[in-house]
């Protein structure tokens, strides 16, 4: 019998009953990862590409990626759209930092021939000039807006400046690198880090075998010759460094420092404590500066992953008027943390929060592989997940302090301003 006065019996999650994926060697080096119990007709194809935006000098590598679809010599770029529009398929592209993905998203009767027009889209990529002419004048007149965007300029900044230790990773855009055509460069790139640069290929979809073969053959042949190698001892100056822009209202902020991988024992500790601090609507930066002073519409911190490190950074837009006061506010949230303990009814709020965070993007066949994907990228097993669980349960407040000074002392950290 339901008793509608009295509060429902809460029970915290002690694991999170995963279905692992079925693995297949496409090579030594590229797996495929696929998770077959799907309830519907509905597919995802993921192909991941040593293509990241690091990969490459003056916009290379996000200009060859624009242009994966452009058009063959037999196709143009509107006919291999439509040609995918007509078979009921969505296709989305995205470039990271180390990382470029292709996915297609479609019905398990249309896959194997969508997947066949972006194979030969790809495979046949002609660089006509009429394309890679729009292409070019797309991105030029992209970055012209992105330029005005205070946020841009410091996301940008905060890259540079973070990561001066490598030329790859600290290399920003510039206009000049959509002036001119270079076609003979961007055809290298493709061979080298799209024909031969296949990483990972991660499935999602209720097939049969014969069709995930058909796609390790269609698509093994991309596959990459060796382990990717990247980059993972920067150094940078803790330092403050102002980007003045007279006809902004707002002033963008970005500061942080170099962390860890997902595979260091601080980690999920840490996680505590951003979450606490910066990672949910409820948090300390989010309760002083947006809540109780007015000075922003929202406030965040974040970590970071990278293949061999990771880093964290706070992110907010403010009037200019209030910048210096929200510096002070966050300086005096990062001081509280090393020198009070954090409430135990806090702390509690905060688990439980996570805990449910867990269990929600565990939720269905797609969640699922997703995060078996975010561990296996970082040799970790799922094991990582239930041991979080238990961390994020028996986490102290002593042990939240004790993470707070020795990784967010401000002086410590790289202070980007834009605006």
């Amino acid at each position: 019998m339901n008793v509608r006065s009295q509060q429902p019996e809460t029970k915290q999650v002690d694991q999170i009953s995963f279905v692992k994926p079925h693995i297949f060697d496409v090579t030594q080096y590229v797996k495929l990862l696929w998770m077959k119990d799907v309830p519907n007709e509905t597919v995802r194809l993921d192909l991941f590409f040593d293509a990241g935006i690091t990969r490459g000098r003056e916009s290379i590598p996000a200009i060859v990626h624009s242009l994966l679809l452009s058009g063959t010599d037999e196709w143009s770029s509107v006919e291999i759209h439509k040609q995918i529009d007509a078979l009921g398929g969505f296709l989305d592209t995205d470039i990271s930092f180390e990382t470029a993905v292709v996915s297609i998203y479609c019905l398990r009767e249309h896959l194997r021939k969508i997947s066949e027009i972006v194979a030969n889209a790809i495979r046949g990529l002609a660089f006509r000039e009429n394309e890679v002419e729009d292409v070019l004048r797309s991105m030029r007149q992209q970055f012209a807006v992105n330029q005005q965007k205070v946020k841009y300029v410091a996301q940008q900044q905060f890259r540079k400046y973070l990561f001066a230790s490598n030329e790859d990773y600290s290399t920003i855009s510039v206009e000049a690198d959509y002036d001119r055509i270079r076609v003979s460069e961007y055809k290298k790139y493709w061979k080298e880090h799209y024909l031969n640069g296949l990483t990972r290929i991660t499935l999602v979809g209720d097939l049969e075998q014969d069709e995930v073969d058909a796609l390790i053959d269609l698509f093994g042949k991309w596959a990459i010759d060796g382990e990717a190698q990247y980059a993972g001892d920067f150094k940078f100056q803790p330092q403050r460094v102002d980007f003045p822009k007279e006809d902004a209202l707002q002033c963008a902020v970005r500061m942080g420092r170099f962390l860890f991988p997902k595979n260091h024992p601080d980690y999920i500790d840490f996680q505590v404590l951003n979450t606490i601090l910066g990672d949910y609507f409820g948090s300390r930066l989010m309760s002083n500066i947006r809540e109780d002073k007015g000075y922003t519409y929202g406030i965040g911190s974040g970590m970071m992953d990278m293949n061999h490190t990771g880093y964290f950074v706070i992110v907010t837009e403010v009037g200019k008027e209030v910048l210096e006061n929200t510096l002070h506010e966050i300086r005096f949230e990062l001081k509280r943390l090393q020198n009070e303990l954090v409430p135990e009814e806090e702390l509690e709020l905060v688990k439980n929060y996570m805990l449910g965070q867990l269990l929600k993007n565990a939720d269905g066949p797609y969640a699922m592989l997703d995060m078996y994907n975010s561990v296996d990228m970082y040799n970790l097993t799922l094991v990582f997940y239930d041991e979080a669980i238990q961390k994020i349960k028996s986490i102290t407040p002593e042990r939240i302090q004790l993470l707070a000074k020795q990784y967010l002392n401000v002086e410590d950290f790289l202070i980007i301003t834009a605006g």
